[in-house]
This record gives C-alpha cells, structure tokens and sequence, in this order.
C-alpha cells in the first residue's frame, strides 16, 4: 500500500477502512456495467469508462480509466492500488483552443501530477467539453467528472479540488459554485494560479498587445486589413503562432544574442519589457495569448464585443513616455461584454473551504502578485480565515517541485482532518520528509508576502476594490438572460 512518509492518525469511521475492496468491486463493475446519468443531464447518458494504460510512473501502482462524459467531455479517473479513500478532483490550465474536448490533454495532466496518486490519492481530471475560454463550463465539467467518479465507486472520505494556471481559476469557480454543497468538497488546492479573474487578470497582456503594436507596427502590417487592437486578432486571419513567431523576432530579435540584434531591435525590446513588465523568456507565449486567446474569448465567445479597456492608463517606462501615451491604441470596454466576462471568471472569495495555494514568486507566466488579488478578494468577502498560501523561490510556471505538491496536499488534508489550520513555516518545515522520497527539493520562503496586484498590474480607474465581482452583483447579474460565456 502507497502510503504518505508522514504518518497520519487514521480517522476514518470503521465501516469505511476497506475501502480498497470497495474499490476492487467498483472496478469490475466499471468493466461490467453502464456508467449513470450525470444528474446535471439526466436525459444524456455518458460513456462507459474503459481500461487504459496509466502513465509510467503509475505503472504497477494504479488502475486508469478514460471515457466521456454526456456533454462530449473526456475524462481520465485513476485509482491507486493502496487508495486512501479520497479523491483529488484536477482543473487543467490553459485554455487550450479548439472546437472540441482534447482527448490528450485528460492524460497529459495525470502524467504531470502522478505524485498525488502516488501518494494513494484517487485522480479525477476532465478535458472540458470544448477548447476555448469558459471558466464556469470548465468548472461544471469539472464538478460533472467528480460526480461520475462517485457514482461508480462510492463517496470519497475527502474531496480536493486541485488547479493549476488558469485550473487554478476553474478550481476556485468551482469551489465557490459546488463548494456548499454538502458532501461535494473539502478543501481546495491551488498552484501558480491565475487568480485575478478574467476581467483584470489579463489587462498586463492588454497593455503588451498595444505596446507592442505602437513600436512594432506589424501586428496588423499597415499593408494588411486593420483591426482594434482588442480583438487580439481579426476573425478569419490565417496566422500562426510560426507567423507570430516570426514577427515578434523581426521586430525585437528576441530569440537572438544581443550580440545580433540590431540597435532598433534592442530599443523595442527594453521598452516592451520595461513599460509591461513581462519578462523576456515568456514574452512570446504572453503575446501568443494576447492574440490567439484574445481572439476566441473576443470573437467566439463575446460575440466580437470588446470586455478589455486601457482608457486612463499611464504606461511608463519607455526611453519616450510621452510619445508612447500619445501614440498607442486605446479604446473602452463593451459595458456588456465586460460583465460577461466578469461573470464567467472573475472570484467573489465566497468560499467556505480551506483553500491551500502554492505558488512559484518567480513564476513568469502568473505572475505571483495573483495571490495579492485572491487574498484581497477573499478579505473583501470576508472569508481570508480560510486561506493560506505558500511560497516558493522557484522560476517556472507549469510545474513545481513534487516533494511540494505531496507536502501541500498533505497539509491540506491534515488541516480537513484535524480542522488545525497550517502556516507557511509549518508547512515549509514538513516538505523534507517527502523530499526524502522524491528528491526534487522544497524551495520554501515562509516570509515571503507579494505585493499587490496594481504594484504589477497597471489598474484601469475604479479597479483598485477587489472583489472585482462581489456576491450581490454576482446574484444580480444572475438574472439576466444568457449572462455570460456560453458553454
């Protein structure tokens, strides 16, 4: 049996301490049988899950299964030999883009995260029933995948939700749209989360989309048809991320050695660096964002209404900031489209399970000052007493260390168990004794606190208050017809 290298007091009621042969007849019956209606769906029937190869450091160690559930979603569930009788419950990042669910990606995250199973947890992980930006319909699809593992092998002792990157927004959205729910979840784990929400969680890469253009001039060429810039990218333009690529490197040189580049090369790039902030080796995927992202969001999903504003925003930083605030493109948000998108994403910190976060402070891609934003968010709900978070002097953004990823969910569910709640030096002191298993490191700072979001993020007028959605305003624009971003 895959046990934790910290023991834990085992407070499971008796009845439910064989829960391994519990699971050995689920699985036949798995094999066996139909896999229930989804109560989201009752008249759509899912399919039955079917036996698959679990990634190789699971091999020997766990049962995997994929399948698709009644709205077109794939899912991967794997069940570890010795399970301890919980469930983590995953919301993957991205989005990725696409008009269908990515029967890849619901493998490619278990791949990823195989310590937690390790580590005798059962994994549930969805695809999501299509590509493209959409918190609440991940975040349903997500609820949806754990409501199928339950169904076919009982109610977990404990359920975790887990994100990471923009999962991390999923998982929050989740948590405080299911989380009340009496038996549904009981603690919830972030990582490099993107936390600020949709409506000012990307106003950085707004701000690089139009900076760029104002000393680039080529995305759009003034040869080719022009477009606001706050389309990302005009509908039914054929460019590639190569295409990108190559336009980004002709204008800045980014991908040589300084050496080579040229002097107006060199010049655009400090000043984009400079005035957005966004650092260098992440400078292409913020601009992919800010163009292919931007276009599904803005013309799949918001109808071509433009939710992005830069009126009243001063960019500094450049070798000419007068010139620069003169010359770029500005424009105001569709009070509607604005609303959509808030709705769909942005964090009202209404949440009433512990909330666990880790996040690298040199993550390049969420930037760590999101946490500023989730804790300001849950203060101004109220409900901080339910979070705490965790630092890392780390520098990437897709992954961490596993011997934090076992650590964290391990003081995760101590504190569900125990209802004694961590602190960071605590939690930092404990990750040796799984580093003794998995020897990646823990890059703890236990005194480490980011500074706020609008330190990072240039706030547009009235957008210092977080919640950026709070309750009453979520309940009011509950009401309205077709609110939102359609699933």
């Amino acid at each position: 049996m895959t046990t934790s290298p910290a023991p834990r007091h085992d407070t499971r009621p008796a009845h439910r301490r064989s829960r391994p042969a519990v699971v050995a007849a689920a699985l036949t019956a798995v094999l066996l049988g139909t896999l229930g209606n989804v109560s989201a769906a009752p008249a759509a029937v899912a399919d039955q899950p079917v036996a698959a190869d679990c990634p190789p450091a699971l091999t020997g160690k766990a049962t995997c299964y994929t399948g698709q559930d009644a709205h077109g979603a794939y899912y991967t569930m794997a069940v570890p030999h010795g399970w301890n009788g919980s469930l983590v419950v995953h919301a993957h990042g991205g989005p990725d883009l696409g008009d269908a669910s990515d029967p890849v990606r619901r493998t490619e995250d278990l791949e990823r995260w195989a310590v937690l199973v390790d580590q005798g947890y059962a994994w549930a992980a969805s695809s999501y029933r299509r590509g493209g930006y959409g918190a609440r319909m991940a975040a349903a699809d997500t609820e949806n995948v754990r409501r199928l593992f339950t169904e076919r092998f009982g109610r977990p002792e404990h359920t975790y939700l887990h994100g990471q990157s923009w999962g991390g927004n999923v998982a929050a959205k989740a948590a405080e749209t299911y989380g009340r729910r009496p038996g549904a979840y009981d603690g919830v784990l972030l990582t490099n989360g993107v936390l600020g929400g949709g409506s000012r969680g990307y106003d950085y890469r707004v701000d690089l989309r139009v900076v760029y253009q104002y000393y680039c001039h080529n995305h759009p060429r003034p040869t080719e048809p022009q477009y606001p810039l706050w389309q990302g990218l005009r509908p039914g333009s054929t460019m590639t991320t190569a295409g990108l690529r190559a336009r980004l490197q002709e204008c800045t040189g980014h991908a040589l050695d300084p050496a080579e580049r040229t002097a107006l090369q060199q010049r655009n790039l400090d000043d984009i660096l400079a005035v957005t902030g966004i650092p260098e080796r992440t400078l292409e995927s913020h601009l992919r964002f800010a163009t292919f992202t931007f276009r599904d969001i803005v013309t799949n999903r918001l109808g071509g209404r433009n939710p992005w504003s830069n009126r009243g925003v001063r960019y500094s930083g450049s070798h000419d900031d007068k010139a620069l605030n003169a010359g770029v493109e500005r424009f105001s948000a569709d009070p509607t489209a604005r609303r959509d998108l808030s709705w769909d994403s942005d964090l009202t910190g209404r949440v009433s399970l512990p909330v666990l976060t880790l996040h690298a402070i040199d993550d390049p891609t969420a930037f760590v000052e999101h946490e500023a934003a989730y804790r300001a968010t849950l203060r101004g709900a109220g409900r901080d007493q339910n979070l705490v978070q965790t630092f890392t002097q780390e520098h990437e953004h897709s992954s961490l260390s596993d011997s934090e990823y076992a650590n964290s969910l391990a003081a995760l569910d101590s504190w569900v168990r125990t209802g004694r709640k961590p602190d960071p030096r605590s939690i930092a002191a404990s990750c040796a004794a799984f580093d003794a298993r998995y020897g990646e490191g823990c890059f703890y700072d236990p005194g480490f606190r980011p500074a706020p979001y609008a330190s990072r993020v240039r706030p547009r007028p009235g957008g210092l208050a977080w919640p950026a959605m709070t309750a009453a305003r979520e309940r009011a624009w509950s009401g309205i017809e077709g609110v939102g971003i359609a699933p």
